[in-house]
């Protein structure tokens, strides 16, 4: 975005810092105030970053932004609303005041000419990602209903940030009338028909079809002819215009790293790519991208269709843009874990037990990553992901050979830790408190392990009598077990890497506290969407926040103040007992998983997720604190000198 207006004076200051990001928001104005670094109490344009904002969101034709002009609407006092639509604003105002803007700038400076260049046109194909995903959420229909005057600002604002036209934070997000449309439309996605998706149990009975396999292949739109016979269509077929779009640019990429030779793994995947983008072939575009690490590129790109949480089946791929430099501090952790992945694998096969058996594992060890932008499903309303492994399907996932990455550069900026800190003390006791540390590299860790267990034991490709996990648990509840295989051997390789002298114990203990509480903010938020569709993260955090509870390793002292010194009641915890019952809830996942046992894992998810009590009170307690604070909404700026 070209920016104008530079020299002058800045408004009156009217606004704190804060209060000015969440006004330029609420105003859909693309901008983030950094600081105030000359200490005049206003937000000048220097101290202004443009905030990247996909194409098709910009409710208009692209035009040099004025910066100043841009300034002064987001100090601008909103206008008041019509009385009958006063109550839709306000609702959409708490959504997006349920989350606080927080950039994320990375340095751009030391790239060179043929770099730059390949980073404008991987913009472009963020803008196609964007294009594809609101097509695949059903969401690009609703577009021209908030373009030109007819569309209000704070229902662009929502539809922008959350992808779509319904709210997404906790409370609101089952609520019909919080919606940037009016009248709210039905949540339809656009990878089924719509004919099929007035059954609320339609993805069962998508399932239960002898040509389920085909119908929910992850790389397809399941379409209906008119006399209602169902088929699967591949990506490249069902969004040709689109997908084309985004594999013009790739190539483009990929030429502007020719005079670039030792960027030729990143070239090599851009081109791979762009032929998937127009044949699907995903397999080989993996294959290229598995070649890359950080020996042989400063950069970390995924454009892919990949995680399948964001659909109502879970089962379908969503598109997305992971773009991101590679932080070369990951070596010196990968040096440390790599000597012990084969025995990581086998710990696992000996507490899952027959008939899974250990495998010959030869995976990536994480690669930190600094991200420069995120888009499509990676563009979260809340939060985003800090670990990935990928992919998730093919060759490359079922031998052990992806990539695995954790995101160093987000949540590390001081307005975040401090939420986290009055989050942990209104939930802990002081004694728990001592184990607590703001060091990021407690939270780095717990990524590392988590994404490599997905490398290790029964993981997603894993099948039983020949039924894959998906087909032998359904997608929600393999997507639930999955990630909760995953966290749960976060905690258990830690202890198992102290026992080796790889950690030690007072680290182990800082660490496991870090994922405890990871675990009470995902329990907080909530198990289910407003839709009623499971949401995998929040459900494994309270299985395993109950299973703990269970064992006496984490106690809930009710009379006991918290360590923020006003809260009653807190989170206490037995380290002397931790390990012992992270090994045996590790040891029930792995069997459940390696015994493809359905009914063990639903009986765990009812006890923790679905059973009215004790524990379900204690979490609506523990979910009133934490959401005292906002949530984080991430914005992008990516400055290439233009």
């Amino acid at each position: 975005v070209a920016c104008g207006g530079t020299g002058g004076r800045a408004p009156a200051p009217t606004l704190d810092r804060d209060a000015f990001n969440r006004a330029a928001q609420a105003a859909d104005v693309p901008l983030f105030w950094r600081g105030d670094a000359n200490g005049n109490g206003a937000p000048d344009p220097a101290e202004v970053a443009i905030v990247w904002r996909p194409a098709g969101l910009s409710w208009g034709p692209p035009a040099k932004l004025d910066l100043e002009g841009a300034i002064a609407r987001a100090m601008a006092a909103p206008s008041p609303p019509a009385a009958a639509d006063a109550e839709r604003l306000a609702k959409l105002r708490a959504e997006l005041v349920a989350a606080k803007p927080t950039l994320v700038e990375e340095p751009l400076a030391d790239t060179s000419p043929a770099e730059r260049e390949m980073l404008r046109h991987l913009l472009a194909v963020a803008d196609g990602i964007e294009r594809l995903y609101l097509r695949q959420k059903g969401a690009d229909r609703f577009v021209p209903l908030l373009a030109g005057p007819a569309g209000d600002p704070l229902g662009r604002a929502v539809f922008g940030r959350n992808q779509g036209p319904f709210c997404e934070a906790p409370g609101l997000d089952a609520d019909p009338a919080c919606n940037a449309l009016s009248p709210a439309p039905p949540r339809r996605s656009g990878l089924y028909p719509d004919s099929l998706q007035a059954d609320a149990n339609f993805c069962k009975a998508l399932g239960d079809r002898p040509d389920a396999r085909t119908l929910m292949d992850p790389f397809s739109v399941v379409v209906a002819a008119p006399d209602g016979t169902l088929s699967a269509v591949p990506y490249p077929k069902a969004f040709s215009e689109d997908m084309l779009d985004v594999a013009q640019h790739l190539d483009a990429a990929a030429a502007a790293l020719a005079s670039v030779p030792s960027e030729a793994p990143l070239q090599r995947y851009l081109s791979a790519a762009a032929t998937a983008f127009r044949t699907g072939d995903w397999p080989a575009a993996d294959e290229a991208w598995a070649a890359m690490n950080a020996l042989n590129s400063r950069w970390y790109v995924r454009v892919a269709p990949d995680e399948t949480y964001f659909e109502p089946c879970d089962q379908k791929a969503g598109f997305h843009l992971t773009l991101a430099r590679i932080d070369q501090s990951s070596l010196v952790l990968q040096k440390k874990l790599d000597p012990w992945k084969s025995a990581m694998e086998t710990a696992l096969a000996t507490l899952a037990g027959p008939p899974y058996v250990a495998r010959k594992v030869d995976f990536h060890l994480p690669d930190f990553i600094r991200i420069v932008l995120n888009a499509g499903d990676d563009r979260d309303a809340f939060g985003a992901t800090v670990g990935q492994s990928l992919p998730n399907w093919g060759a490359v996932a079922n031998e052990g050979r992806g990539r695995t990455v954790a995101m160093t550069n987000l949540y590390t900026d001081a307005d975040s830790k401090a939420s986290f800190r009055r989050k942990s003390e209104s939930l802990l006791c002081p004694a728990a408190m001592t184990a607590f540390t703001e060091d990021d590299s407690f939270d780095v860790l717990g990524t590392v392990l988590h994404e490599a267990a997905h490398n290790l034991g029964p993981a997603a490709e894993y099948a039983i009598d020949g039924k894959t996990d998906v087909e032998v648990f359904g997608g929600g509840l393999a997507a639930m077990l999955e990630e909760l295989k995953a966290q749960t051997a976060s905690l258990y390789y830690t202890a198992w890497l102290v026992g080796k002298g790889v950690l030690d114990a007072d680290g182990a203990r800082k660490a496991h506290l870090r994922n405890l509480l990871w675990s009470m903010g995902q329990t907080a938020n909530g198990m289910y969407s407003g839709d009623g569709h499971a949401e995998p993260y929040p459900q494994l955090a309270a299985v395993q926040l109950g299973a703990l509870l269970d064992a006496g390793a984490v106690k809930w002292l009710p009379t006991t103040t918290a360590a923020n010194g006003r809260d009653r009641g807190c989170f206490d915890v037995d380290f002397t007992r931790f390990d012992g019952a992270i090994v045996e809830l590790m040891t029930r996942i792995a069997q459940i998983k390696g015994r493809g046992d359905r009914t063990g894992a639903e009986t765990m998810r009812t006890m923790y997720v679905d059973t009215p009590g004790p524990f379900a009170t204690l979490r609506e307690t523990l979910t009133a604190r934490w959401r005292r604070e906002p949530k984080t909404t991430f914005v992008y700026s990516v400055g290439l000198g233009d």
